[in-house]
């Protein structure tokens, strides 16, 4: 199995694999494939344990299917892109490298590669969409993708060494890290501080890939010039922006 990443503000990730290979990744990842390339979708690979297991990952926001990529008889390639502006790491999974990373991290990895739910939040549709604040588990055996939106900036902790984050910056931990969200204190940093409510407390020994741009930020950052009103009103803003730019009311 060889891989290539191409591109750098909206990378793809392409894979090619030998006849017979396998990759893994949640349904709707898939950009392009070859001829030989064979889909099997189903909800038994990556970690889902029975049942149980399916709809936990599930419950945590995640696929309930996973797509299983084969080159059959001949050679193949499969391509994976970016859905925003951020870099795409490959990690290398086994008994002492585990990770857990954010809730859309995970793009594909090696069918020994298993995705679960590491830790779940309720924290309010203000921060994080009414999705809570999750991060997922890479565990198993094999070679994995993780996409981190935005730049990344990382830092190795030392034993008992902490840095408090954003939750939504979060992008990667070691799995020696420790994890904890902690509120923050103080009424006026509540609620005029505009930093939210919670922060992360990663605590080494291990390493820590934070990521600059989250969902959450980027769609908030944009929520400003979407449409506000009813279809008609949306319909005029839409019509009169795009006429503006087209040169249409001249």
């Amino acid at each position: 199995m060889q891989h290539k990443i191409i591109g750098t503000t909206m990378p793809v990730l392409e894979i090619e694999l030998a006849p017979g290979e396998s990759i893994v990744a949640e349904s709707g990842e898939l950009s392009w494939m070859t001829q030989s390339i064979q889909l099997a979708t189903s909800a038994k690979t990556a970690g889902a344990k029975g049942v149980f297991g399916v709809l936990k990952r599930a419950v945590g926001g995640g696929s309930i299917f996973m797509t299983e990529y084969t080159a059959q008889d001949s050679p193949g390639m499969v391509a994976f892109a970016t859905k925003v502006p951020g870099h795409i790491l490959p990690i290398e999974v086994g008994p002492a490298n585990e990770y857990r990373i954010h809730h859309h991290g995970y793009l594909c990895g090696e069918t020994g590669v298993e995705l679960s739910i590491a830790f779940q939040q309720s924290l309010g549709a203000g921060l994080f969409g009414g999705e809570g604040f999750v991060l997922q588990k890479v565990s198993g055996t094999g070679s994995a993708w993780v996409e981190i939106d935005g730049e990344v900036v990382t830092y190795q902790l030392a034993a008992g060494e902490t840095l408090r984050v954003h939750p939504g910056h979060v992008a990667m931990i070691d799995q020696s890290v420790s994890f904890e969200l902690t509120r923050i204190k103080g009424i006026k940093n509540i609620f005029f501080g505009g930093d939210g409510l919670f922060l992360a407390s990663l605590t080494g020994p291990g390493q820590v890939w934070l990521q600059s741009l989250p969902l959450a930020n980027l769609a908030h950052a944009l929520s400003g010039y979407l449409p506000q009103g009813g279809p008609e009103e949306n319909k005029s803003g839409i019509g009169g922006t795009l006429g503006g730019l087209l040169g249409g009311n001249s």
